[in-house]
């Protein structure tokens, strides 16, 4: 069994009132370089809780993080980093309507497998 650290990432549409949807994960387990995020958007759960959001800057927020774990050069010089580096970049506050919660860890043996799991639990339930 290997540790691994994730965040799950909220969408808080109006930080005053401090209300929130999870909307994505991600995962990062040093001992086998493996740092991955995936996001599941509810729309009808993100327009009720505040209608006239923009969804679709809310998924393009998360495909930048997407990008950063892929080390896709197109998110800019954080994506050319160490994956440490860059784990430490998305799990650090904002204030952006997307934003990551506290850091929680466990142990597995399959970082993809455990990472949808938690998709599973804690975005799509």
């Amino acid at each position: 069994m290997k540790p691994y650290q994730y965040v799950v990432l909220r969408c808080v549409p109006r930080v005053e009132r401090e209300e929130f949807v999870n909307v994505g994960v991600v995962l990062f387990c040093q001992e086998q370089e493996f740092l991955e995020a995936r996001w599941d958007v509810s729309r009808e759960r993100l327009t009720a809780l505040a209608p006239g959001l923009d969804v679709d800057a809310v998924c393009d927020g998360l495909e930048f993080v997407a990008a950063v774990c892929r080390a896709d050069e197109a998110a800019g010089s954080v994506a050319t980093k160490d994956p440490g580096t860059r784990f430490g970049f998305l799990k650090a506050p904002r204030s952006t309507v997307v934003q990551p919660g506290p850091v929680h860890g466990g142990l597995t043996d399959d970082p993809a497998a455990e990472l949808e799991r938690l998709l599973d639990a804690l975005v799509r339930s």
